[in-house]
């Protein structure tokens, strides 16, 4: 009989490579909020993924870049401290952006990583061949890369065999999670996450960043099949706030019923959820305040 292996894996990356995509993906849950705007993961979520014989857990981290408040040095640490205590380093690129500046450095620093790192020229659906071997080109040129793959992880095309290059990486270990257990990430945080997920889609470009959601109280009702979601949407201007809940509040209308979609789907029940927009002025260098929305 052979022995049951496991270990973790760290997703790295610049902002809007693919990274979350990729998690939900591999999983076939979302558990990772995706959209075209940087700095959508601001916090390390874990997807784990159970298989007979062994299990992947994998930490998707923040997009790496130039913290500039409190906020940002904590998604910089989330980063950093995740690439240690594990079996291997998944590195993803995009291969319509080819690997930039900004993806060098990150390769840079993660040449003296400990654990082996696994490359994945990703988005390769959307761009040309030519693309696609001059990021595979640049990264192979890195010595210390154990294997250089592409694909799509949007499409599924690849998923396959990175999955058997990561599983290499793991060793003889124990089940962490149970195998109908996909994150450890507690309800109320997924939800904030689905609902700040929603903002950063439908709000304006100078919004977004300044955009936090916490989950003020989920309560399951004993006479019906519904859950009580009420949650608040902080951001730091009386301007933003305007925007947020829009004229006559279509606009946090449209984020509520949104967001309500997919939080049912989670939950697979029918969800009453409560929206209500704060003032925060400069939250994101506030410590309470980032304790408060789960950056602990």
């Amino acid at each position: 009989m052979k022995e049951y292996r496991s270990g973790f894996v760290s997703i790295v990356g610049c902002p809007n490579v693919g990274k979350s995509t990729l998690l939900n993906k591999i999983i076939g849950q979302k558990i990772a909020i995706v959209t075209d705007r940087a700095q959508t993961t601001r916090n390390k979520i874990t997807g784990v993924l159970s298989r007979p014989g062994y299990q992947i857990v994998f930490l998707d981290t923040p997009g790496v870049t130039n913290p500039k408040n409190k906020l940002g040095e904590y998604m910089q640490k989330v980063t950093w401290d995740a690439m240690n205590e594990v079996e291997a380093i998944l590195f993803m690129a995009d291969a319509e952006q080819g690997v930039r500046e900004h993806d060098a450095a990150l390769l840079d620093r993660l040449e003296s990583a400990k654990a082996p790192v696994i490359a994945f020229v990703n988005k390769c659906d959307v761009c040309s061949k030519g693309q696609i071997d001059e990021a595979i080109a640049a990264l192979e040129q890195r010595s210390f890369i154990k294997a250089v793959l592409h694909g799509s992880a949007n499409t599924g095309e690849g998923l396959e065999q990175l999955e058997t290059e990561l599983l290499a990486c793991m060793g003889v270990g124990p089940q962490y999670f149970p195998e109908d257990m996909v994150t450890d990430q507690p309800e109320r945080i997924i939800c904030a996450e689905l609902i700040r997920e929603k903002a950063l889609l439908l709000l304006r470009e100078e919004v977004p960043h300044g955009v936090g959601v916490a989950v003020d109280k989920m309560e399951r009702r004993e006479d019906r099949d519904m859950m009580d979601v009420y949650a608040t949407i902080y951001c730091e201007r009386e301007s933003h706030k305007g925007i947020i809940i829009g004229k006559g509040g279509s606009m946090l209308k449209r984020i509520g019923q949104e967001s309500r979609k997919d939080i049912e789907w989670m939950l697979g029940t029918s969800v009453n959820l409560q929206l209500w927009v704060k003032i925060k002025e400069d939250w994101r260098n506030r410590q309470g305040m980032l304790h408060e929305l789960g950056y602990e």
